[in-house]
Protein backbone atom coordinates (compact mmCIF):
# COMPACT_ATOMS: atom_id res chain seq x y z
CA UNK A 1 0.00 0.00 0.00
CA UNK A 2 2.98 2.15 1.19
CA UNK A 3 4.57 1.60 -2.43
CA UNK A 4 1.02 2.47 -4.51
CA UNK A 5 0.87 5.83 -2.32
CA UNK A 6 4.36 6.63 -3.35
CA UNK A 7 3.87 6.09 -6.94
CA UNK A 8 1.06 9.21 -6.64
CA UNK A 9 2.90 11.22 -5.12
CA UNK A 10 4.33 14.36 -7.23
CA UNK A 11 6.26 18.04 -7.35
CA UNK A 12 4.49 20.79 -8.47
CA UNK A 13 5.32 21.60 -12.24
CA UNK A 14 5.82 25.46 -12.80
CA UNK A 15 6.67 26.60 -16.36
CA UNK A 16 5.90 28.75 -19.16
CA UNK A 17 3.60 27.18 -20.50
CA UNK A 18 1.42 24.76 -18.09
CA UNK A 19 1.30 25.19 -14.48
CA UNK A 20 0.18 21.89 -11.95
CA UNK A 21 -0.17 22.32 -8.43
CA UNK A 22 1.69 18.99 -6.55
CA UNK A 23 -0.33 15.87 -5.73
CA UNK A 24 0.24 14.30 -2.18
CA UNK A 25 0.96 10.82 -1.32
CA UNK A 26 -3.13 10.25 -1.80
CA UNK A 27 -2.79 11.60 -5.45
CA UNK A 28 -5.05 14.77 -4.32
CA UNK A 29 -4.35 18.40 -5.21
CA UNK A 30 -2.24 20.80 -2.84
CA UNK A 31 -2.04 24.80 -3.43
CA UNK A 32 1.21 25.96 -4.98
CA UNK A 33 3.81 26.80 -3.16
CA UNK A 34 5.55 29.77 -3.84
CA UNK A 35 7.95 29.93 -1.52
CA UNK A 36 9.32 27.05 -2.93
CA UNK A 37 9.40 28.36 -6.43
CA UNK A 38 11.15 31.30 -4.91
CA UNK A 39 13.64 29.11 -3.41
CA UNK A 40 14.41 26.97 -6.37
CA UNK A 41 14.43 30.00 -8.61
CA UNK A 42 16.16 31.89 -6.00
CA UNK A 43 14.45 35.19 -6.70
CA UNK A 44 13.61 37.76 -3.45
CA UNK A 45 10.51 38.04 -1.47
CA UNK A 46 8.69 41.51 -1.64
CA UNK A 47 9.23 42.79 2.21
CA UNK A 48 7.69 45.48 3.80
CA UNK A 49 11.10 47.17 4.07
CA UNK A 50 10.89 47.27 0.12
CA UNK A 51 7.56 48.12 0.66
CA UNK A 52 8.00 50.93 2.50
CA UNK A 53 10.87 52.08 0.19
CA UNK A 54 8.43 51.57 -2.72
CA UNK A 55 6.12 54.82 -1.03
CA UNK A 56 8.72 56.81 0.14
CA UNK A 57 10.19 57.20 -3.39
CA UNK A 58 6.74 57.16 -5.44
CA UNK A 59 4.45 59.08 -2.62
CA UNK A 60 1.75 56.60 -4.10
CA UNK A 61 0.73 53.78 -1.54
CA UNK A 62 1.26 50.43 -2.47
CA UNK A 63 -1.14 48.60 -4.95
CA UNK A 64 -3.46 46.52 -2.60
CA UNK A 65 -1.81 43.20 -4.73
CA UNK A 66 1.34 44.18 -3.60
CA UNK A 67 -0.20 45.11 0.08
CA UNK A 68 -1.88 41.68 0.43
CA UNK A 69 1.25 39.56 -1.16
CA UNK A 70 -0.65 38.73 -4.80
CA UNK A 71 2.45 40.37 -6.37
CA UNK A 72 5.25 38.56 -4.31
CA UNK A 73 8.47 38.03 -5.62
CA UNK A 74 11.05 39.97 -7.67
CA UNK A 75 14.87 40.66 -9.53
CA UNK A 76 16.10 44.08 -8.65
CA UNK A 77 12.69 45.85 -8.58
CA UNK A 78 15.02 47.80 -5.67
CA UNK A 79 17.54 48.92 -9.16
CA UNK A 80 14.25 50.45 -10.36
CA UNK A 81 13.20 52.76 -7.44
CA UNK A 82 16.89 54.08 -7.54
CA UNK A 83 16.21 55.02 -10.98
CA UNK A 84 13.21 56.24 -10.42
CA UNK A 85 14.65 58.63 -7.39
CA UNK A 86 16.91 59.86 -9.64
CA UNK A 87 14.74 60.70 -12.90
CA UNK A 88 16.41 58.07 -15.15
CA UNK A 89 14.95 56.39 -17.53
CA UNK A 90 13.48 52.92 -17.92
CA UNK A 91 10.38 51.50 -19.61
CA UNK A 92 8.02 48.80 -19.05
CA UNK A 93 7.67 45.48 -20.75
CA UNK A 94 5.22 42.76 -20.58
CA UNK A 95 3.02 40.28 -23.00
CA UNK A 96 0.33 37.77 -23.82
CA UNK A 97 0.30 34.89 -25.40
CA UNK A 98 -3.50 34.99 -27.39
CA UNK A 99 -5.03 31.33 -27.43
CA UNK A 100 -8.47 32.48 -27.73
CA UNK A 101 -10.41 35.34 -28.69
CA UNK A 102 -11.17 36.83 -25.08
CA UNK A 103 -9.01 37.45 -22.21
CA UNK A 104 -10.27 35.69 -18.69
CA UNK A 105 -10.40 37.24 -15.02
CA UNK A 106 -6.44 36.24 -14.56
CA UNK A 107 -5.15 37.68 -17.94
CA UNK A 108 -6.36 40.94 -16.21
CA UNK A 109 -4.13 40.66 -13.04
CA UNK A 110 -0.91 41.41 -14.29
CA UNK A 111 -2.00 43.88 -17.27
CA UNK A 112 -4.08 46.16 -14.66
CA UNK A 113 -1.27 45.90 -12.62
CA UNK A 114 1.31 47.22 -15.33
CA UNK A 115 -1.15 50.03 -16.11
CA UNK A 116 -0.93 51.03 -12.26
CA UNK A 117 2.97 50.43 -12.63
CA UNK A 118 2.71 52.96 -15.82
CA UNK A 119 0.48 55.84 -14.20
CA UNK A 120 2.99 55.80 -11.02
CA UNK A 121 5.95 55.58 -12.91
CA UNK A 122 4.66 57.52 -15.75
CA UNK A 123 7.12 55.74 -17.82
CA UNK A 124 6.75 53.64 -21.62
CA UNK A 125 5.22 50.27 -22.00
CA UNK A 126 6.05 47.90 -25.07
CA UNK A 127 3.13 45.08 -25.08
CA UNK A 128 4.40 42.02 -27.04
CA UNK A 129 1.63 39.34 -27.99
CA UNK A 130 3.35 36.24 -28.93
CA UNK A 131 0.98 35.08 -31.65
CA UNK A 132 4.65 33.16 -32.94
CA UNK A 133 4.43 31.76 -29.42
CA UNK A 134 1.32 30.39 -29.32
CA UNK A 135 1.26 28.84 -32.85
CA UNK A 136 4.60 27.26 -32.08
CA UNK A 137 3.53 25.64 -28.67
CA UNK A 138 -0.31 24.69 -29.25
CA UNK A 139 -0.49 22.30 -32.63
CA UNK A 140 -4.49 23.15 -32.83
CA UNK A 141 -3.57 26.75 -33.64
CA UNK A 142 -2.41 27.94 -36.71
CA UNK A 143 -0.77 31.23 -36.97
CA UNK A 144 -3.54 33.22 -39.27
CA UNK A 145 -5.69 32.34 -36.43
CA UNK A 146 -2.86 33.44 -33.33
CA UNK A 147 -2.53 36.63 -35.51
CA UNK A 148 -6.78 36.83 -35.23
CA UNK A 149 -6.65 36.18 -31.47
CA UNK A 150 -3.65 38.83 -31.52
CA UNK A 151 -6.24 41.60 -32.60
CA UNK A 152 -8.47 40.63 -30.53
CA UNK A 153 -6.67 40.32 -27.55
CA UNK A 154 -5.19 43.86 -28.35
CA UNK A 155 -7.90 45.49 -27.92
CA UNK A 156 -9.11 43.76 -24.59
CA UNK A 157 -5.80 45.24 -23.07
CA UNK A 158 -6.79 48.54 -24.52
CA UNK A 159 -9.86 48.54 -22.60
CA UNK A 160 -8.15 48.32 -19.62
CA UNK A 161 -7.05 51.94 -20.07
CA UNK A 162 -3.73 52.05 -21.31
CA UNK A 163 -1.77 55.57 -21.93
CA UNK A 164 -1.72 55.86 -25.69
CA UNK A 165 1.15 58.37 -25.53
CA UNK A 166 3.08 56.16 -23.80
CA UNK A 167 2.07 52.36 -24.66
CA UNK A 168 3.11 50.36 -27.76
CA UNK A 169 2.02 47.31 -28.46
CA UNK A 170 2.94 44.87 -31.19
CA UNK A 171 2.29 41.89 -32.85
CA UNK A 172 5.51 39.31 -33.25
CA UNK A 173 4.11 37.71 -36.52
CA UNK A 174 3.76 42.04 -37.85
CA UNK A 175 6.20 43.67 -36.17
CA UNK A 176 9.62 42.11 -35.47
CA UNK A 177 12.32 43.11 -37.90
CA UNK A 178 15.19 45.27 -38.43
CA UNK A 179 16.57 46.11 -35.00
CA UNK A 180 14.68 43.67 -32.76
CA UNK A 181 15.33 40.83 -35.49
CA UNK A 182 18.91 42.11 -35.32
CA UNK A 183 18.78 41.74 -31.85
CA UNK A 184 16.88 37.82 -31.34
CA UNK A 185 19.81 36.39 -33.57
CA UNK A 186 22.81 38.23 -31.68
CA UNK A 187 21.14 36.96 -28.14
CA UNK A 188 20.50 33.51 -30.27
CA UNK A 189 24.32 33.10 -31.12
CA UNK A 190 25.22 33.81 -27.68
CA UNK A 191 22.77 30.95 -26.03
CA UNK A 192 23.58 27.07 -26.70
CA UNK A 193 21.40 24.51 -26.66
CA UNK A 194 22.17 23.18 -23.47
CA UNK A 195 20.76 26.14 -21.93
CA UNK A 196 17.63 26.72 -23.71
CA UNK A 197 16.80 22.74 -22.53
CA UNK A 198 18.03 23.29 -19.19
CA UNK A 199 15.54 26.34 -18.83
CA UNK A 200 12.58 24.97 -20.83
CA UNK A 201 13.29 20.82 -20.93
CA UNK A 202 13.91 20.93 -24.62
CA UNK A 203 14.72 17.91 -26.37
CA UNK A 204 15.93 16.33 -30.09
CA UNK A 205 12.00 16.21 -30.70
CA UNK A 206 11.54 19.83 -30.16
CA UNK A 207 10.64 21.60 -33.03
CA UNK A 208 13.50 24.14 -34.19
CA UNK A 209 10.89 27.03 -34.37
CA UNK A 210 10.14 26.50 -30.02
CA UNK A 211 13.84 26.50 -29.65
CA UNK A 212 14.60 29.73 -31.22
CA UNK A 213 11.58 32.08 -29.83
CA UNK A 214 13.28 32.35 -26.47
CA UNK A 215 15.20 34.91 -28.16
CA UNK A 216 12.50 36.59 -29.72
CA UNK A 217 11.15 37.07 -26.39
CA UNK A 218 13.73 37.81 -24.56
CA UNK A 219 15.23 40.66 -26.29
CA UNK A 220 11.81 42.25 -26.19
CA UNK A 221 13.11 43.76 -23.00
CA UNK A 222 16.15 45.55 -25.00
CA UNK A 223 15.50 48.87 -25.66
CA UNK A 224 17.63 48.77 -28.75
CA UNK A 225 14.46 46.18 -30.36
CA UNK A 226 12.52 49.65 -30.79
CA UNK A 227 14.40 52.80 -32.04
CA UNK A 228 10.87 54.55 -32.74
CA UNK A 229 10.12 55.04 -29.21
CA UNK A 230 12.94 56.85 -28.11
CA UNK A 231 13.29 59.49 -30.52
CA UNK A 232 11.86 61.92 -33.15
CA UNK A 233 14.08 60.45 -36.03
CA UNK A 234 15.00 56.91 -35.31
CA UNK A 235 18.56 55.95 -35.85
CA UNK A 236 19.52 53.16 -38.31
CA UNK A 237 21.79 51.46 -35.49
CA UNK A 238 21.54 50.30 -32.32
CA UNK A 239 23.29 52.14 -29.69
CA UNK A 240 24.78 51.68 -26.43
CA UNK A 241 22.97 54.94 -25.44
CA UNK A 242 19.74 53.55 -26.20
CA UNK A 243 21.22 50.46 -24.62
CA UNK A 244 21.73 51.35 -21.34
CA UNK A 245 18.07 51.77 -20.60
CA UNK A 246 16.87 49.44 -18.28
CA UNK A 247 13.49 47.72 -18.36
CA UNK A 248 10.89 45.84 -15.57
CA UNK A 249 9.11 43.37 -16.74
CA UNK A 250 5.92 42.29 -14.65
CA UNK A 251 4.59 38.88 -14.99
CA UNK A 252 3.24 35.89 -13.43
CA UNK A 253 6.16 33.55 -12.22
CA UNK A 254 5.86 30.94 -14.63
CA UNK A 255 7.68 33.04 -16.85
CA UNK A 256 10.44 33.49 -15.20
CA UNK A 257 12.44 31.16 -17.03
CA UNK A 258 13.07 32.98 -20.06
CA UNK A 259 14.13 36.01 -18.26
CA UNK A 260 16.55 34.10 -16.01
CA UNK A 261 18.03 32.71 -19.61
CA UNK A 262 18.48 36.95 -20.82
CA UNK A 263 19.75 38.08 -17.10
CA UNK A 264 22.49 35.69 -17.77
CA UNK A 265 23.17 36.73 -21.18
CA UNK A 266 22.44 40.26 -21.58
CA UNK A 267 26.03 41.89 -20.57
CA UNK A 268 27.38 39.53 -23.85
CA UNK A 269 25.35 41.83 -26.36
CA UNK A 270 27.48 43.90 -28.50
CA UNK A 271 25.88 47.13 -26.92
CA UNK A 272 25.53 45.56 -23.73
CA UNK A 273 22.01 46.55 -21.37
CA UNK A 274 21.69 45.89 -18.02
CA UNK A 275 19.54 43.05 -16.72
CA UNK A 276 15.88 43.27 -16.95
CA UNK A 277 14.54 43.97 -13.69
CA UNK A 278 11.43 41.55 -12.78
CA UNK A 279 8.06 41.51 -10.37
CA UNK A 280 6.51 38.12 -9.89
CA UNK A 281 2.59 37.70 -9.52
CA UNK A 282 1.09 34.95 -8.02
CA UNK A 283 -1.78 32.68 -10.38
CA UNK A 284 -5.41 33.52 -10.50
CA UNK A 285 -6.83 30.49 -8.91
CA UNK A 286 -9.13 28.46 -11.25
CA UNK A 287 -12.73 28.05 -10.21
CA UNK A 288 -11.99 24.50 -8.94
CA UNK A 289 -9.65 25.55 -6.05
CA UNK A 290 -5.93 24.89 -5.39
CA UNK A 291 -3.48 23.89 -7.67
CA UNK A 292 -4.18 25.29 -11.03
CA UNK A 293 -4.58 28.48 -12.71
CA UNK A 294 -7.64 29.94 -14.79
CA UNK A 295 -7.06 28.40 -18.14
CA UNK A 296 -8.66 29.46 -21.27
CA UNK A 297 -8.95 25.52 -22.46
CA UNK A 298 -11.21 25.31 -19.80
CA UNK A 299 -14.17 27.07 -20.01
CA UNK A 300 -15.34 26.15 -16.20
CA UNK A 301 -12.22 26.93 -14.69
CA UNK A 302 -12.42 30.76 -15.81
CA UNK A 303 -14.63 33.83 -16.14
CA UNK A 304 -13.98 35.36 -19.31
CA UNK A 305 -14.42 38.97 -19.79
CA UNK A 306 -16.87 38.34 -22.52
CA UNK A 307 -19.13 36.86 -20.08
CA UNK A 308 -22.71 37.80 -19.04
CA UNK A 309 -23.68 38.47 -15.44
CA UNK A 310 -25.97 35.21 -15.06
CA UNK A 311 -23.00 33.24 -16.52
CA UNK A 312 -20.80 34.32 -13.88
CA UNK A 313 -23.64 33.66 -11.73
CA UNK A 314 -24.06 30.39 -12.22
CA UNK A 315 -20.21 29.73 -12.67
CA UNK A 316 -19.38 31.05 -9.40
CA UNK A 317 -22.12 29.21 -7.70
CA UNK A 318 -21.77 25.51 -9.30
CA UNK A 319 -17.79 26.08 -9.78
CA UNK A 320 -16.20 27.87 -7.33
CA UNK A 321 -14.62 25.53 -4.67
CA UNK A 322 -15.97 26.03 -1.12
CA UNK A 323 -14.12 26.32 2.43
CA UNK A 324 -17.67 25.95 3.64
CA UNK A 325 -19.09 22.99 5.94
CA UNK A 326 -21.76 20.43 4.28
CA UNK A 327 -24.65 22.11 6.90
CA UNK A 328 -25.24 25.43 7.55
CA UNK A 329 -25.90 24.22 11.17
CA UNK A 330 -21.84 22.60 10.90
CA UNK A 331 -20.66 25.89 9.38
CA UNK A 332 -21.97 28.32 12.25
CA UNK A 333 -20.71 25.95 14.92
CA UNK A 334 -17.03 25.32 13.18
CA UNK A 335 -17.01 28.31 10.75
CA UNK A 336 -15.47 27.76 7.26
CA UNK A 337 -12.16 28.40 5.46
CA UNK A 338 -11.40 31.39 3.96
CA UNK A 339 -7.97 30.57 2.67
CA UNK A 340 -9.20 28.01 0.34
CA UNK A 341 -12.12 29.54 -0.71
CA UNK A 342 -12.18 30.58 -4.19
CA UNK A 343 -14.98 33.13 -3.52
CA UNK A 344 -12.96 34.52 -0.82
CA UNK A 345 -9.46 34.31 -3.16
CA UNK A 346 -11.14 36.51 -5.77
CA UNK A 347 -12.26 39.42 -3.02
CA UNK A 348 -8.70 39.36 -2.55
CA UNK A 349 -7.62 40.37 -5.85
CA UNK A 350 -11.21 42.72 -6.71
CA UNK A 351 -12.24 44.21 -3.06
CA UNK A 352 -10.11 47.85 -2.41
CA UNK A 353 -10.99 47.96 1.11
CA UNK A 354 -8.32 46.10 3.76
CA UNK A 355 -10.78 46.46 6.65
CA UNK A 356 -13.64 45.18 4.88
CA UNK A 357 -11.81 41.85 3.42
CA UNK A 358 -10.47 41.66 7.06
CA UNK A 359 -14.00 41.14 8.36
CA UNK A 360 -15.42 39.22 5.43
CA UNK A 361 -12.43 36.89 6.37
CA UNK A 362 -12.92 36.71 10.04
CA UNK A 363 -16.90 36.34 9.78
CA UNK A 364 -16.55 33.75 7.47
CA UNK A 365 -14.04 32.06 9.93
CA UNK A 366 -16.37 32.40 13.00
CA UNK A 367 -19.46 30.88 10.97
CA UNK A 368 -21.28 33.99 10.91
CA UNK A 369 -20.92 34.53 6.88
CA UNK A 370 -22.35 31.53 5.26
CA UNK A 371 -20.95 30.50 1.92
CA UNK A 372 -24.16 31.24 0.25
CA UNK A 373 -23.63 35.05 1.25
CA UNK A 374 -20.12 34.79 0.07
CA UNK A 375 -20.47 33.75 -2.88
CA UNK A 376 -23.19 36.34 -3.91
CA UNK A 377 -20.86 39.31 -3.09
CA UNK A 378 -17.97 37.96 -4.98
CA UNK A 379 -20.72 37.54 -7.69
CA UNK A 380 -21.72 41.23 -7.60
CA UNK A 381 -17.66 42.66 -7.59
CA UNK A 382 -17.07 40.41 -10.39
CA UNK A 383 -20.15 41.12 -12.98
CA UNK A 384 -19.33 45.29 -11.91
CA UNK A 385 -15.96 44.44 -12.79
CA UNK A 386 -16.79 42.56 -16.14
CA UNK A 387 -19.42 44.60 -17.40
CA UNK A 388 -17.21 48.11 -17.07
CA UNK A 389 -14.71 46.20 -18.58
CA UNK A 390 -17.53 45.49 -21.53
CA UNK A 391 -18.33 48.93 -21.67
CA UNK A 392 -14.55 50.03 -22.56
CA UNK A 393 -14.27 47.45 -24.72
CA UNK A 394 -17.38 48.48 -26.98
CA UNK A 395 -14.97 52.48 -27.45
CA UNK A 396 -11.94 49.99 -28.90
CA UNK A 397 -12.63 50.41 -32.73
CA UNK A 398 -10.08 49.37 -35.54
CA UNK A 399 -8.66 52.83 -35.66
CA UNK A 400 -7.80 52.90 -31.89
CA UNK A 401 -6.00 50.07 -32.37
CA UNK A 402 -4.13 51.30 -35.72
CA UNK A 403 -3.11 53.99 -32.90
CA UNK A 404 -1.39 51.66 -30.53
CA UNK A 405 0.34 49.62 -33.08
CA UNK A 406 1.70 51.95 -34.82
CA UNK A 407 5.54 52.43 -34.54
CA UNK A 408 6.30 56.07 -33.25
CA UNK A 409 8.32 58.14 -30.57
CA UNK A 410 6.42 57.93 -26.78
CA UNK A 411 5.87 60.69 -24.54
CA UNK A 412 6.32 60.15 -20.62
CA UNK A 413 8.06 62.22 -18.07
CA UNK A 414 8.98 60.06 -14.99
CA UNK A 415 10.01 61.50 -11.89
CA UNK A 416 8.90 65.21 -11.38
CA UNK A 417 11.29 65.90 -8.39
CA UNK A 418 13.92 63.20 -9.35
CA UNK A 419 17.11 63.43 -6.20
CA UNK A 420 20.35 63.61 -8.56
CA UNK A 421 22.66 60.82 -7.82
CA UNK A 422 25.50 61.65 -5.24
CA UNK A 423 28.80 62.72 -6.69
CA UNK A 424 31.46 60.03 -6.35
CA UNK A 425 33.90 60.27 -3.18
CA UNK A 426 36.99 61.85 -4.64
CA UNK A 427 40.26 59.41 -3.11
CA UNK A 428 43.65 60.46 -1.94
CA UNK A 429 46.63 59.82 -3.43
CA UNK A 430 47.17 57.12 -0.93
CA UNK A 431 43.75 55.63 -1.21
CA UNK A 432 44.49 55.45 -4.49
CA UNK A 433 47.59 53.85 -4.20
CA UNK A 434 45.93 51.34 -1.42
CA UNK A 435 43.81 50.52 -3.69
Amino acid sequence: MAEEQSHTAQEQDINPWSVEGARDENGEVVAINYEAICRKWNTSIIDEKLLERFEKVTGHKPHRWLRRGLFFSHRDFDRILTLYERGEPFFLYTGRGPSTGSLHLGHTIPLQFTKWLQDVFDVPLVFMLTDDEKALFKDSITFEDAMHFAMENAKDIIALGFDLKKTFIYSDLKYVSNHFLMNAWEFGKLVTFNQVRGAFGFNESTNIGRIFFPSLQCVAAFATSYPEIWKDEPSTERTQEIANIQCLIPMGIDQDPYFRLLRDNAHRMRFPSPKPALIHSKFLTALQGAGGKMSSSDPNSAIFMTDTPKQIKTKINKYAFSGGQVSIEDHRRLGGNPDVDVSYVYLTYFEEDDAKLEEIYKNYKSGELLTGELKKMTIEVLQQYVAAFQEKRKEVTDEVLAAYMKPRKLEWKGNPNPVPAPAPAIRTKKEKESA
